[in-house]
């Protein structure tokens, strides 16, 4: 059998649609958005055309959208550009944030502001009473993930929302392992800012976006020139942007489709284990309510992560043990730590994420092989 992908979580293949959009860009269109003369028009004119295209499925007005060049930026746009417009205060996030929030607010730390980190339950979500017991007069900013990118565990956005609002909090959501998997209407949604990237929904690396709304303070972080509004300085990435674009309306037209077979796909793989190792030999880290259907953190007790995804992969079976920003080192993951898992999960845990490609053979084969593995370790052992 080919190679199989199961790490869609960290990057998503490109969609064709998507890479045709692209090349016609980058094949036949000349110019920088910002010159005045016809060329310039022509590119200003695909970069607004791609603004209202995503604007429009996501709920806000174009001028709410920021291009940036991914996710990490996005996340570090908000809060440094909520930060910045201030001095001093309270800001209060989660023990589960991707990097590019946790370490954004250890700088900020350093800068002189407080931070404080929310616990979450067994299953990765946030209670809404620690969130209100950590509210404190110069608490001005919060920051909870829409979506966890490594367990899947969905947080009550709308009901943090409202709280904020009623404390006149600013409010920010990573919502980069949301977008294509949950219905995501800016106008109603009681949130501030919004981070976004394309290459999690089938679109290219290198692009991502910030839903700032109308009025929420945002100190810039580049400097250099005038585009996005003063927000973001830099040439805008016209291919990326309109490859985003395209993503977004692809992800959102066939959201519904996509969440149902992702959920055929881990049914099939879990239906498979429970005959193969039994349900008994492996646990599943998330939560099983409020949890996106295409991520399936599953630890085997007994078998080291490392040793684990390192048989997979000589079988040609692409995984992860969480995040790909740090992928590359054997630290237990802070995602798994603060869920307060016991020890023989933290150091089991493997994270399959399924996308564009995936069957139900591919489920069944990768099932086989974690039970030959799984078997042969655990006689070894």
């Amino acid at each position: 059998m080919k190679p199989i992908y199961l790490d869609h979580a960290a990057s998503t293949p490109v969609h064709l649609e998507v890479a045709e959009v692209m090349m016609k860009i980058m094949t036949e269109q000349l110019g920088n958005a910002s010159s005045v003369h016809a060329f310039g028009r022509s590119a200003k004119k695909i970069i607004n055309g791609a603004r209202d295209a995503i604007s429009s499925y996501l709920g806000c007005s174009p001028d709410e959208w920021v291009f940036t060049g991914g996710g990490t930026e996005s996340d570090n746009l908000a809060l440094f550009g909520a930060a910045h417009s201030r001095k001093g205060g309270h800001i209060i996030t989660t023990a589960i944030e991707h990097h590019a929030v946790l370490h954004a607010c250890e700088e900020l730390e350093k800068e002189g502001y407080s931070i404080t980190y929310l616990p979450v339950d067994q299953t990765g979500r946030v209670a809404l009473k620690d969130l209100e017991a950590a509210l404190r007069d110069d608490t001005f900013l919060i920051s909870v993930m829409f979506a966890n990118n490594e367990v899947g565990t969905v947080q009550p956005i709308e009901e943090i929302g409202r709280l904020a609002r009623e404390k006149g909090i600013l409010f920010h959501v990573d919502a980069v392992q949301a977008l294509g998997s949950i219905p995501i209407s800016l106008s109603s949604l009681p949130v501030d800012y919004m981070s976004f990237t394309a290459h999690k929904i089938n679109g290219p690396q290198g692009i991502g976006g910030l839903y700032v709304r109308r009025g929420a303070p945002l100190h810039p972080r580049l400097y250099g020139g005038s585009q996005e509004r003063g927000r973001r300085a830099g040439t805008e990435n016209l291919a990326g942007a309109a490859g985003f674009a395209k993503a977004v309306e692809l992800a959102a037209k066939g959201r519904a489709v996509r969440n149902e077979e992702s959920l055929a796909l881990r049914n099939r793989l879990l239906e498979r284990l429970d005959q193969g190792i039994g349900q008994d030999s492996y646990k599943i880290n998330g939560n099983a309510e409020h949890g996106l259907t295409h991520i399936t953190n599953i630890s085997f007790p007994g078998v080291r992560t490392d040793v684990m995804l390192m048989n997979l992969d000589m079988e040609g079976i692409a995984a992860s043990s969480g995040s790909a920003c740090t992928s590359g080192s054997l630290e237990i993951s802070h995602v798994l730590r603060a869920m307060n898992l016991a020890d023989d999960q933290l150091s089991s845990a493997i994270r399959f994420s399924t996308g564009l490609g995936n069957t139900s053979e591919e489920m069944e084969h990768v099932a086989r092989k974690i039970e030959t593995i799984f078997n042969r370790l655990r006689i070894k052992g």
